[in-house]
């Protein structure tokens, strides 16, 4: 029992060596005097509040570096983000106002969307009034039709010019994937909708018998498409939208049973997910007969709000339930409160957004050293605090095991 707990607390202290380099008891071996050396040299620059003598030498080697990855693999590989001036993402109207506010301005461009709803919730009507969108820009717009149910008169009652619109209706699912990623790579393409992902039917599960067990086929083919069509659609400028159908896992008795076809990648892929379901019937003036349907759609996943973004950069001040800007302005209470004001006031929100921006520009021209200092100081503080607590606990151990004191002290030194 002795040497177990001896040999566990050895463990530990060699490990948390690099963090105590003023410890005047420790052996002297070669890995001794390099941790001596490095804690010198750091304490003579980072440490000391000087600027860093190898802060040029570094800058020289990452240009050096950034100029070698450009010549060899063409230019504009790595780069800059505020030189690039890809900080900014581009949307486009969704077709629907309030979904549009929702999103802070509607689509992405050159992501990919997922949206998924049960039976007659009105995805493809959604798909559609974004092709209208993307249409009256001036843009070109592609439906990949895996369903084979493309109604034209319903989309040109829409405001989509079927005229000028490109159909594919493919006899496979790496038929479609592949057509779609081809012209998304053409760069002449701005929407390309897939309708739908559960209708993607693998080529060897056509090719064979009803009833043959195909495990996992389709999810490896969304799998291997989306990790190519994703970078292809970002440099092309792109939106592709997934249309996905829900399905119920088989003996869930708690939480929700519903999962999207296709496998999981798209739930990962997918930089905005919308969830869209039925929440009522439109009657016709007589009311007499229904004529359409209310829908609710709901953001699940989104990369972005400038109200967390802002608190969690100071800018905006939470206290309790109450969000306030610059101690003289209160937003609302709850978040729901304060988004439907700085929706009211667009002012307020590009002075919030400029502000949270410039903060973040300041940041990110701290000093690395002082960022490093105040984690290392922590870091040994909590090794100290640790360490007082292993010898307490050590003593006691001592006392009730009669353990001699010397290697107690072994122990702690090494």
């Amino acid at each position: 029992m002795e040497l177990l707990c001896a040999f566990r607390t050895h463990l530990f202290h060699t490990r948390s060596l690099p963090f105590l380099h003023t410890t005047s008891k420790l052996p002297a071996s070669p890995g001794n005097r390099f941790l001596r050396r490095d804690a010198d040299v750091k304490a003579n620059g980072v440490f000391s509040g000087d600027p860093d003598p190898r802060a040029i030498d570094r800058q020289k080697a990452l240009e050096a570096a950034m100029n070698d990855i450009n010549s060899s693999f063409g230019n504009g590989s790595v780069t800059r983000l505020g030189s690039a001036g890809g900080a900014l993402v581009e949307t486009f109207p969704s077709g629907c106002l309030t979904l549009d506010l929702a999103l802070g301005g509607g689509l992405p461009k050159g992501r990919i969307v997922e949206i998924f709803g049960p039976e007659s919730s009105g995805k493809t009507t959604l798909a559609l009034h974004a092709i209208a969108e993307v249409q009256k820009l001036g843009g070109n717009a592609m439906l990949v039709d895996a369903e084979h149910a493309f109604d034209p008169s319903y989309s040109r009652a829409l405001g989509v010019d079927i005229e000028n619109l490109i159909v594919c209706q493919p006899d496979n699912g790496e038929m479609a994937l592949e057509i779609a990623d081809r012209m998304c790579r053409s760069g002449a393409i701005d929407l390309i909708c897939v309708d739908s992902v559960s209708a993607l039917t693998p080529r060897a599960e056509i090719e064979g018998e009803i009833g043959m067990q195909q495990m996992g086929l389709q999810a490896r083919l969304m799998s291997q498409a989306l990790r190519k069509m994703s970078g292809n659609a970002s440099k092309a400028g792109c939106t592709l939208i997934f249309l996905n159908q829900i399905r119920y896992k088989i003996g869930v008795f708690y939480g929700n049973p519903e999962v999207t076809s296709g496998g999981i990648a798209l739930k990962f892929f997918a930089s905005l997910r919308l969830e869209i379901r039925p929440t009522g019937k439109i009657k016709s003036p007589k009311g007499d007969e229904d004529i359409g349907i209310r829908v609710r759609v709901r953001v699940q996943k989104s990369k972005g709000c400038i109200l967390d973004c802002a608190e969690m950069m100071d800018v905006v001040v939470r206290k309790g339930s109450w969000y306030s800007y610059a101690d003289i302005s209160r937003l609302g209470q709850g978040r729901d409160k304060a988004l439907q004001y700085l929706r009211g006031n667009p002012h307020l929100g590009n002075e919030i957004e400029m502000s949270r921006v410039q903060m973040d520009f300041s940041f990110s021209h701290v000093s690395m050293s002082s960022n490093f200092f105040n984690k290392l100081v922590s870091k040994v503080l909590n090794s100290l605090n640790f360490f007082n607590n292993v010898l307490e606990t050590l003593t006691i151990s001592t006392e009730r095991r009669k353990i001699n004191p010397g290697h107690l002290h072994h122990i702690y030194i090494v």
